[in-house]
């Protein structure tokens, strides 16, 4: 069981990374118009355009995990985590930064899917959601180490686009810091073994033998074994992409709209508007920069405790109860900020001035992040690396990927634009909308996977 968690946890660095590198951006943005003097658009591309890579790399990362490997895979993110890494602090121009962001993305994108469908995989049912949950846990803590990061660099060096190290600016140091766990990740997944159950799909039975008995011991491990070879008897092909449909009636199988709802419902809701733009949000409303920057410390501290009340509680209450709290949750209190929002003043510049709103604003902010990391943060990814079949869990992983990155570039790369276009109140009320929709999704598509094996689920 030791070996278990401590292969997780090597898996969750990629989480980890992904949550740094998501949240490192929030506190460049004034560096990046500085840098590259771009207008609200050109920002809101800057910021955004990882995730374009993202979404190519969770749609492929899955496809070729079927191929090549769940570790293979996650080798290949780590790579790509130091490149995009070294290459976004020293990029001279806009087209440039984007180049390296997108190859973020890319990594962000396949460690999005394969840490949680890596950790499924050679967990015991009993302990898959709590394990599935260490990958949130490592997205939060990373976004929490990028904010503390970007607030303790722009303060040693007096702002975020001023001088630091070496005659570089301070936000350039902001996405170098980031080659540290990359680097560590990269070493450390050379010692963690292959999914036995890819190794099974790809019919390679002795070497999952092998793997299932390091992880549970040799009686447990023939007899999972043999339930998975069982799972696929009769029809034990090559993963593709055509699996996702019903062969009787040639359309999408129902899990498939089921995983899409769950990925795109979970962007939809607005949460990375708070993680990529939290700094400019603040500072829109009247907080200075490092404020701003402190003000999303706490917020990645509560996200963090969330996340792990959720790890503790998810195995014996269930997925479901989980997501349905955590819709009502961000349902209420994102009304609450559309209220502050649109019950402020402007001030003399034509900012908007919370005032005496100021303390409900936050308040309900930090309530929001709460309820996301509570549950729609975590759930999504436990959900989506359990609920397919074995047979199509990579085409399944891939393409709820796809969607859920999709929408992601979409809510950032509109946001900018919203907030000159409709104010805050405006983009915090379409995100209302959508949580308040995800109540009656969860309530009528979503079933409870809690304690049933991998081999039981039905496509």
């Amino acid at each position: 069981m030791i070996f278990i968690i401590l292969v997780s946890i090597v898996a969750t660095i990629g989480g980890f990374l992904f949550g740094f590198d998501s949240g490192v951006i929030n506190g460049t943005v004034n560096g990046l118009q500085k840098a590259f003097n771009s207008d609200d658009i050109g920002t809101g591309f800057n910021v955004a355009s990882m995730l374009l890579g993202c979404a190519i790399g969770a749609f492929t990362a899955g496809r070729l995990a079927d191929v090549y490997g769940r570790k293979t895979l996650l080798l290949v993110t780590a790579v790509l985590f130091i490149v995009s890494a070294w290459g976004s602090g020293i990029a001279g121009s806009s087209m440039e930064f984007i180049v390296y962001r997108v190859i973020g993305g890319l990594a962000v994108g396949a460690a999005s899917v394969m840490a949680p469908a890596y950790i499924s995989e050679i967990a015991p049912a009993r302990l898959r959601g709590r394990l599935s949950s260490i990958q949130q846990v490592a997205i939060i803590s990373g976004l929490f180490a990028a904010f503390v990061s970007n607030y303790l660099l722009a303060n040693l060096a007096g702002a975020s686009t001023a001088d630091f190290w070496l005659g570089f600016a301070a936000w350039r140091w902001m996405f170098w810091i980031e080659l540290f766990p990359a680097v560590l990740f990269l070493v450390f997944l050379l010692f963690i073994p292959e999914s036995p159950r890819y190794l099974v799909l790809r019919k390679k039975d002795h070497q999952a033998s092998d793997v299932l008995n390091r992880l549970y011991g040799e009686e447990q491990g023939q007899k999972k074994l043999l339930e998975i070879q069982q799972s696929l008897a009769g029809d034990r092909h090559e993963p593709k992409l055509a699996d996702l449909f019903d062969k009787q009636s040639r359309k999408v199988r129902k899990i498939v709209w089921i995983g899409i709802g769950l990925a795109v419902f979970q962007q939809l809701v607005g949460i990375n508007v708070v993680f990529y733009y939290g700094a400019v949000l603040w500072q829109a409303v009247g907080f200075s920069e490092s404020d701003a920057l402190l003000i999303n410390i706490i917020s990645g501290a509560v996200s963090i405790a969330a996340c792990v009340i959720t790890m503790y509680f998810i195995d014996k209450v269930g997925r479901k109860p989980f997501l349905l709290l955590g819709s009502l949750g961000m349902t209420v209190t994102l009304s609450c900020l559309v209220f502050a929002f649109m019950n402020s003043d402007l001030d003399i510049h034509g900012n908007l001035d919370l005032g005496d709103m100021g303390t409900f604003a936050l308040i309900s902010a930090n309530a929001y992040v709460f309820f996301f990391n509570l549950s729609w943060g975590p759930v999504m990814w436990v959900m989506l690396g359990e609920m397919f079949p074995n047979q199509i869990r990579g085409s399944g992983l891939a393409v709820a990927g796809l969607f859920q990155w999709g929408a992601n570039f979409a809510i950032t790369m509109t946001f900018p634009i919203m907030l000159t276009g409709i104010g805050l109140g405006g983009a915090y009320a379409f995100y209302a909308v959508f949580a308040a929709l995800s109540v009656f999704f969860v309530a009528k598509y979503i079933y409870e996977t809690k304690g049933r094996e991998l081999e039981d689920m039905q496509g």
